[in-house]
């Protein structure tokens, strides 16, 4: 069987690819692996789509079939998962969601006791397991793990994210929340709302079919628009699951994960409280935000595209704060995993704190232009060195440079190659991405422009 397991656990489509059958299988599996083979106590928790009580269910007989004694948190941010493993002393963890996908796809993915997504190596072991002779063999124990459900979830994690501003609070702050009718929605506005912010609430149906479809991270011009009419001081959009954020200044202007990095670095660096005065990004991360953290004093380690990665390089470099453009944000001296919440929170008490707008604090930071292809590998597409694709890449490569950067990868989520080209001047990238395009005889190809100037 091919790899189950990407980037960010497993994810397909909820009752075909991601069958309730297949949920069971490795909820089985990864009980059998998970603890050191023991059974333990696991917090399972969802996001609002419709499929997720019927694998929410599914995971869960698997785990209680393998003798786990599962708590059922609901619909829960996937920090918010991880943050109840550490409180309440669990073993794992386990969400079913698949993020900022749209509203028919699901997933499932775990946490470790430290609430930390698993290594790859502990994956590859349940997927050991998932294969019909495995399963086959496997006698599940004669006594089930109990379930239960967890009345208090949303109100614990709640407490622990008021708990890392120390006692302040956001008065005085009017903001616009954005919660793509996902995890959040149950959330985010009361807790903006019990520490003082005037909150403006968009996207938090829980209807199921509409998660991610035109709003939170992946459509933040809704929210742009929502903070100018609102006069917000400023908006933040969630993804599904609630574990990146991305944010919008008091003018509209969209402020990825990169401006957030910037922010918090040097809010944190003034503060005595970043180690080495050293941050991780990955190897997406602006240009511009490694010359603006170096101008600060700071440096950037990159790692792989992936939060995994990230958390991975921190540990290798003894960094505390690491993230991605995409609004991934990590505070491992916090919490093991990006917390979209927890980022929102301290962006917020840094501009209250700094009594400047988040423009201000934003504009260090000039961005270089970046455009994403996404070409879809199916129909035997090829990319190897000596294919029409593969000399395009090659020769926009070249093109980007000097000063410029292009990075090759195929996507750990979907089968797509992912292109992205970086220079000074948009009009190299415009012509670098018109020559790949040009080969490429397939649609559905996606050009994207992550960044074209400092106004996002």
């Amino acid at each position: 069987m091919s790899r189950l397991f990407g980037t960010d656990g497993l994810r397909g489509r909820a009752n075909a690819t991601l069958s309730p059958e297949l949920a069971v299988r490795v909820g089985l599996a990864a009980g059998r692996v998970l603890n050191g083979g023991r059974a333990g106590t696991v917090v399972l928790g969802r996001d609002t789509r419709q499929s997720g009580p019927m694998l929410e269910a599914a995971v869960a007989a698997g785990l209680s079939s393998a003798g786990w004694r599962v708590r059922l948190a609901g619909i829960m941010p996937s920090p918010g998962v991880a943050c109840l493993t550490t409180l309440l002393g669990a073993d794992a963890g386990c969400v079913i969601s698949a993020s900022h996908n749209p509203a028919p796809d699901n997933g499932i993915k775990f946490f470790s006791a430290a609430g930390a997504k698993l290594t790859p190596d502990i994956e590859d072991r349940i997927e050991a397991l998932l294969s019909e002779d495995a399963a086959a063999a496997y006698t599940p124990r004669p006594a089930p793990g109990p379930m239960r459900r967890l009345s208090d979830s949303a109100r614990r994690y709640a407490g622990f994210l008021r708990g890392t501003l120390e006692g302040r609070d956001l008065r005085g702050v009017r903001l616009v929340v954005d919660c793509a009718n996902g995890a959040a929605s149950r959330v985010a506005p009361h807790l903006f709302r019990s520490l003082g912010a005037e909150v403006v609430a968009l996207a938090c149906g829980l209807d199921g079919r509409s998660i991610n479809d035109g709003c939170g991270a992946t459509h933040p011009r809704p929210l742009a628009q929502a903070v100018v009419r609102e006069r917000a001081d400023a908006g933040v959009a969630f993804d599904g699951d609630a574990d990146r954020a991305i944010f919008v200044d008091e003018r509209g202007v969209i402020r990825n994960g990169d401006h957030v990095m910037y922010l918090i670095a040097t809010r944190r660096l003034a503060a005595g409280r970043l180690p080495g005065a050293t941050v991780v990004g990955t190897v997406m991360t602006n240009l511009g935000t490694e010359r603006a953290l170096a101008a600060a004093g700071i440096r950037l380690e990159r790692a792989k595209v992936g939060d995994r990665e990230v958390y991975a390089r921190m540990g290798e470099v003894g960094a505390v704060l690491g993230g991605e453009q995409s609004g991934h944000i990590i505070f491992r001296d916090l919490l093991n995993t990006g917390d979209g919440l927890l980022t929102a929170l301290l962006v917020l008490d840094a501009v209250r704190g700094a009594g400047r707008p988040l423009s201000e604090l934003c504009a260090p930071v000039t961005m270089f232009p970046q455009v994403l292809i996404n070409i879809p590998l199916h129909a035997g597409l090829d990319w190897r060195d000596g294919t029409p694709l593969g000399q395009a890449l090659g020769v926009a490569q070249v093109m980007v440079r000097p000063d410029g950067r292009a990075v090759i990868r195929p996507s750990g989520t979907e089968p797509i190659l992912r292109v992205m080209l970086e220079s000074p001047e948009a009009s190299v990238l415009a012509a670098a991405a018109d020559r790949i395009e040009a080969v490429v005889p397939l649609p559905g190809v996606r050009r994207h422009f992550l960044s074209t100037t400092n106004e996002g």
